[in-house]
């Protein structure tokens, strides 16, 4: 049996499987917690990844390894490896008015989403560039290298396997090995997805200078070749995610993770002047337009910790209140919002009476509202699917797989629960070694009737929210 392992460095942990690279069988599996906060030095992401690897009896029969990680991150390397400052993570929303300026010098949100696809907002890695440049000069000037979460642990792996030596001591390989794949160099906001090449004009843009990029590998070719085990290019969670599921041309993936993602796996680039989708590039050589929202699964966390209740509670506090809960509407802009593009809202509850003021209230209208910004997203992408899969942590709660339908106005596909980041990564590591054959397990359909009153009650109260 050949092995291959695929790791999940998601925002809130880091996930490791260990699979059969012909079947996708698992084998084994291991898990470690990330630290919260919106900036996060590296470091805790290797310590994580080694405990995870640990967890997961160890990579001593791994043929090959790919990491999924989130996406956006600014990690900044100074000329001996050594990490600047902090990472700046994609929910970190500090840099909301550099992207501002930047769309404003380059001539407006069409010139961006004609250069690269996507009009950047405080997520994008692009605008924490700016920001530190204007307001960490000594860090920006030590900056040698600028990389993405994923390319900073894949790079480490290399060191890791190099020397034989898993700790946090392991040594690093040099700069110039530094590598990505197009999928999540889409989201930094210097890569165009359409002529498949750095835009570093947009990189001096916003830095004033052009550190060192990762290579840009393609979908099959190993990152780090002289390793004890091939380590594939990797990419970021929403790419990982669409290979984990197995999504084909057609297919709309609703992701519910720290963020939501709304995804189609599409044969040609997009640009969308709005802002609204992103025009990524995906893992296979094809392209992935994708909107997102910063507010998902930890709506459903929040609510929680307001009723009191586990999340397996909140979910049948849930199904005991009626569609659109007697008019109760919580809009969920907790970590501010990026579609819309607001990253200093916040969240409102509206129609709250004596009559909604029941932990079932509140937790049907949690979750409707956060599944309402899904579905505006669902409307901003501009297609009709042929299936909708619903995806991530809290694509588990059985209120959310019953009360999807209401809300989408359409049957919803919902696969076995899995961790399809992680998945995803080991299916892309195990192209390097054989042909997979994976074949997907079967998955449930959830039906309802539309009920367009929650979303017509859910977009009057986004009317009112200010900056």
């Amino acid at each position: 049996m050949t092995l291959v392992a695929g790791v999940d460095s998601s925002t809130q942990s880091c996930k490791v499987v260990i699979r059969d690279a012909e079947t996708g069988a698992l084998v084994r599996q291991g898990r470690a917690p990330h630290p919260d906060g919106t900036e996060v030095h590296p470091s805790h992401w290797w310590d994580a990844l080694l405990r995870a690897i640990e967890e997961a009896g160890g990579l001593d029969d791994v043929s090959a390894i790919s990491v999924g990680g989130q996406q956006h991150g600014m990690v900044c390397l100074d000329e001996s490896g050594n990490v600047v400052r902090d990472a700046l993570l994609w929910n970190d929303t500090r840099s909301a008015q550099a992207a501002a300026d930047l769309v404003t010098e380059l001539g407006g949100p069409e010139a961006w989403a004609t250069a690269v696809g996507s009009v950047p907002v405080a997520s994008f890695t692009v605008t924490k560039l700016r920001w530190l440049a204007e307001h960490e000069p000594d860090n920006a000037a030590r900056t040698a290298a600028v990389c993405l979460p994923h390319d900073w642990l894949s790079w480490r792996l290399a060191g890791a396997f190099a020397s034989g030596t898993f700790s946090a001591d392991s040594p690093v390989p040099p700069l110039d090995q530094l590598a990505t794949d197009r999928g999540d160099a889409s989201g930094t906001g210097y890569w165009s997805p359409s002529a498949g090449a750095y835009r570093t004009d947009l990189l001096k843009l916003a830095f004033g200078s052009i550190p060192l990029l990762p290579r840009v590998l393609g979908p099959a070719e190993a990152a780090y070749e002289g390793s004890a085990a091939l380590i594939a290019p990797g990419t970021g969670d929403n790419m990982a995610a669409a290979l984990g599921v197995g999504a084909r041309s057609g297919d709309v993936v609703v992701s519910l993770g720290t963020s939501g993602t709304v995804f189609a796996v599409a044969e040609s680039p997009s640009a969308d002047p709005s802002g609204a989708v992103a025009g990524f590039a995906d893992a296979t050589g094809r392209f992935l337009p994708l909107v997102c929202t910063l507010n998902a699964a930890r709506v459903m966390d929040a609510a929680a910790r307001i009723t009191g209740v586990s999340l397996d509670a909140l979910s049948d506090l849930a199904l005991q209140a009626p569609p659109g809960a007697d008019g109760l509407t919580l809009v969920p802009y907790l970590e501010g919002e990026r579609t819309p593009n607001r990253p200093t809202a916040t969240g409102s509850v509206h129609g709250l009476t004596l009559a909604t003021s029941t932990p079932a209230h509140l937790a049907r209208a949690a979750i409707e509202g956060m599944l309402c910004g899904l579905a505006d997203a669902l409307d901003a992408l501009g297609t009709k699917p042929e299936r909708v899969l619903l995806i991530g942590g809290a694509a588990r709660s059985e209120a959310v797989r019953r009360i999807a339908p209401t809300i989408f106005g359409v049957p919803i596909t919902v696969p076995p629960p899995a961790e399809y980041v992680a998945n995803g990564a080991a299916y892309q590591a195990a192209t390097l070694v054989t042909t997979p054959d994976w074949r997907s397990e079967e998955t449930e359909t959830y039906e309802g009737d539309a009920v367009p009153a929650i979303r017509d009650r859910y977009a009057r109260a986004t009317t009112h929210i200010l900056d």
